[in-house]
């Protein structure tokens, strides 16, 4: 998305990037911002990267008063997520991705980074508060990040520190209970300024929309969320910079969003869960001129990730379900072949505390001006990656007061990757890239339930793309990716299931024509692409309800045949005056399954042959104005909007389409700021995640669809004081 502010940043990029080639311009831009896409191997201008990127700046984040990557997800066509946690940490790019991760194997396909930490699969601790920019990769992103990023990747920078000592504080105030404090302090550490620093920390806190019935509370579904960012640059010399990042993040959040009615914010639960997570990480980059020859550029990240997730499964208390009469099946003896209607009993607790480890190391090797090849119009890049990744995880229920489920489990999967690229400017407007990346990938499991596996595999990934600058003012790609996502297995499935013990990789071919443009004449910067995928041995999640124990889950991933998705997505920004800004995305997407047949729970089979794909809506739309006044007046409304789309791919139930419109309105002076905010002004009452299943004795446990629903209307107020 692009920033909706005084003058367009895409339209300066574009202009800056226009006045260093005078082979276009008749008169020279004004020398002016650059909006530069840093998750590639090199920092490249937005105007000439050949994917299909958005592009989310700091100011767009205050502007819309965002504290969370869920209040900014919906400006980011084709981005959804699935609502099955406390906060966003499941995302789908393109109808691709998880939507949920019970057992304890986490295999991402969408890459999840924050300051170079990988956090794919731990979304959660995505707080925004001085975060300088988002970057939303579209697309399979095999030569640079490989089999973490079937679908795309997401990446997060929190801001740099200053030459000069900044210190900031906001505070947010609203409906909800929220509170937030936060601040931030930046500078220099020694006279010369080579070495600086920057700390941040925000304490979010609110009640979570959820009312309890049955306990008389109102914060059994509470956020209470802490983040701690700290930078430090060094410029050791003129060939060396050093950069380090350190995260704390501490998001002990409740989790009780479900109910049996599917009236969105009134529980009975008796046992509310948790979903929280604590981690600490950090990265280490290192920028070095080895010699005139050669640049090498050295990533290392470690993360430490304490997370639990646990849920009252049968969404109510023993009171409510003795109230209910429940057909018993059995006589005295246990003999079947009788009814009889008794009080219902039912009491689930689901609980799994996992700990993941996280270890990546990756060195580059780059180019330099003296040693481009084939007649100096060609960079070159070599590199290594290697990424260590264990969790074990803690699995526990209890069924009506019994020990249900016990399973303690290890998981340790390790990566290592070689990849190579070269980029060659082919005549003065035309450029080509061609990247290709080799990574083996080796695990192991095993459970106390006798389950084991070591699957071992090699996969390859890569790209080529043609960029041509068309004109001064507009430029276009052509590109063709490979993608790829490990193979796998399914732990705790029963004997008739042993087909599915274990599925395979999966491959994603992307083709893609890209625009990006500018109108002078009428301040309108654009960003456009139009793409088509096929996966082959594509993977899906599944599950079918245990009939012999309805509230166990044979939880797997089986290898649908392929499917064949295409779409266009499509970011536009019009500096309509000095003081307007009108911007808005659009992303649409039409997916489809090519041969796939899913078990059903009594004995029968979904065909899906021809279905869209779970968590793929047909559109997603966002639309937004800025207007600020030269007395320091300011306004913004936005407004997000996506289609309905199917909630899984274990059955045929759907999330309705709906629009969120936003405000916000307040005064700005040079280093202070008020404003008043609205979130879901309207109160839509919107789906985020859906399950079709039993889950109410009373009826038979016959198969129902529970909805969890998007948080409600909201307003609040935020004070922000900068020092300079």
């Amino acid at each position: 998305m692009l920033r909706p502010y005084a003058l367009t940043p895409l339209s300066l990029a574009i202009s800056a990037i226009l006045a260093s080639h005078s082979v276009y311009a008749e008169t020279p831009e004004p020398e002016i911002e650059r909006i530069q896409v840093t998750a590639d191997f090199r920092p490249q201008s937005l105007f000439t990267v050949p994917a299909s990127v958005t592009v989310i700046d700091s100011q767009q984040i205050k502007d819309e008063s965002s504290r969370h990557f869920e209040d900014i997800l919906g400006a980011i066509p084709n981005l959804n997520w699935a609502g099955g946690s406390s906060r966003p940490k499941y995302f789908q790019i393109r109808g691709v991705g998880e939507q949920e991760e019970y057992q304890g194997a986490p295999n991402s396909s969408v890459g999840f980074v924050i300051d170079d930490i990988d956090l794919s699969g731990l979304g959660l601790t995505s707080s925004l508060f001085d975060i300088e920019q988002i970057e939303v990769l579209r697309g399979p992103q095999g030569t640079r990040f490989g089999a973490n990023a079937l679908a795309g990747m997401i990446y997060m920078q929190s801001a740099a520190p200053t030459e000069t000592a900044e210190f900031g504080t906001e505070v947010s105030v609203g409906e909800d209970s929220l509170t937030q404090y936060a601040g931030y302090a930046s500078g220099p550490v020694n006279e010369q300024g080579t070495l600086r620093y920057r700390v941040s920390l925000q304490q979010h806190n609110q009640d979570g929309f959820r009312d309890n019935d049955f306990l008389g509370t109102d914060d059994t579904n509470e956020r209470d969320e802490m983040t701690l960012r700290s930078k430090w640059h060094w410029d050791a010399s003129d060939d060396l910079q050093v950069q380090l990042a350190l995260l704390y993040a501490n998001f002990d959040n409740g989790y009780d969003a479900w109910t049996l009615d599917n009236n969105g914010f009134d529980t009975l639960t008796d046992q509310p869960g948790e979903d929280s997570q604590e981690t600490t990480g950090g990265s280490l980059k290192l920028n070095w001129r080895i010699n005139s020859y050669v640049d090498l550029v050295s990533i290392t990240s470690a993360a430490h990730t304490n997370h639990t997730h646990a849920y009252d499964g049968d969404w109510a208390n023993p009171g409510y379900w003795q109230a209910l009469s429940c057909t018993d099946y059995y006589d005295e003896n246990g003999n079947g072949d009788f009814a009889d209607q008794i009080p219902c009993q039912y009491d689930y607790l689901w609980d799994k505390d996992a700990e993941r480890d996280t270890l990546t190391q990756e060195v580059r090797f780059l180019s330099t001006e003296n040693s481009r090849i084939f007649n100096k119009s060609t960079d070159w890049l070599i590199g290594l990656y290697i990424q260590d990744l264990d969790e074990s995880n803690d699995l526990e229920s209890f069924y009506n007061g019994w020990p249900d489920q016990f399973l303690s489990s290890n998981y340790e999967a390790t990566n290592l990757a070689g990849f190579a690229q070269l980029d060659s400017e082919l005549t003065e407007t035309t450029s080509l890239s061609v990247g290709v990346r080799v990574e083996q990938r080796d695990a192991e499991y095993s459970d106390d339930a006798g389950d084991s596996f070591d699957p071992e595999e090699t996969m390859w990934g890569g790209h080529i793309s043609l960029h041509y600058s068309v004109s001064s003012y507009w430029s276009s790609y052509l590109k063709l990716a490979r993608g790829y996502k490990a193979g796998g297995f399914n732990m705790g499935l029963p004997s008739d299931f042993n087909q599915y013990r274990e599925f395979d990789n999966e491959t994603l071919d992307n083709l893609e024509i890209g625009l990006n443009g500018y109108l002078p004449d009428y301040q309108i910067a654009l960003n456009a692409a139009v793409f088509y995928m096929k996966r082959d041995d594509q993977q899906v999640e599944a599950s079918i309800q245990d009939p012999d124990n309805p509230q166990r889950f044979f939880l797997y991933t089986a290898n649908a045949t392929s499917s064949d998705s295409y779409g266009l997505e499509l970011d536009a920004n019009w500096q309509a005056t000095s003081n307007l800004v009108v911007y808005g995305t659009l992303g649409l997407l039409d997916t489809e399954f090519d041969d796939y047949t899913v078990d059903q729970i009594d004995g029968s089979q979904l065909d899906l042959t021809g279905r869209s794909l779970a968590h793929a809506p047909n559109y997603q739309f966002s639309f937004g104005t800025t207007w600020r006044g030269d007395s320091g007046f300011f306004v913004n409304l936005n407004v997000r909007g996506s289609d309905g789309f199917y909630y899984s791919d274990s059955h045929d139930q759907k999330a309705d389409s709906y629009e969120l419109l936003n405000a916000s309105i307040g005064y700005e002076e040079a280093n202070w700021a008020l404003y008043a905010w609205g979130k879901n002004l309207t109160d839509e009452e919107y789906g985020v995640r859906g399950f079709y299943f039993g889950n109410e004795p009373n009826l038979d446990w016959a198969p129902k669809l529970y909805e969890r629903y998007g948080d409600p209307q909201q307003f609040g107020v935020t004070f922000r004081y900068n020092y300079f």
